[in-house]
């Protein structure tokens, strides 16, 4: 089961939306390191007294986890981009079998079919 134009570009369309949200999510807390897809978290100057050092490092180790779980997220998305523009969208990483459409459809940036 190939996938057709219409439904292609109703994917696609899918995951440039989820490109922009993530790339806006990102950019609330970090800086694009001017690679596609890579940020890196900011540390925000809260002042210089003990207690404002602490929130400060605080936030920051916060904002890491949720950088990294976004930025692997858009790392999805762009792969599946990639991909469309390759021919090589829908198919499983570890089968070689095609993604059924339910589950792309579910989520676009699946890489397996499981």
């Amino acid at each position: 089961m190939a996938l057709d134009t219409e439904t292609l570009a109703q994917l696609k369309g899918k995951l440039l939306e989820e490109k922009t949200r993530l790339e806006s999510e990102l950019g609330r807390f970090a800086d694009s390191t001017g690679t596609a897809g890579s940020y890196e978290t900011r540390i925000e100057d809260m002042g210089t007294g003990p207690d404002e050092n602490a929130s400060e490092v605080e936030e920051y180790v916060d904002n890491l986890g949720l950088e990294q779980n976004l930025e692997a997220q858009l790392k999805d998305a762009l792969d599946a981009l990639a991909k469309m523009d390759a021919g090589t969208y829908g198919i499983c990483e570890e089968t070689g079998k095609e993604i059924a459409l339910d589950r792309l459809m579910a989520y676009p940036a699946a890489r397996t079919a499981l």
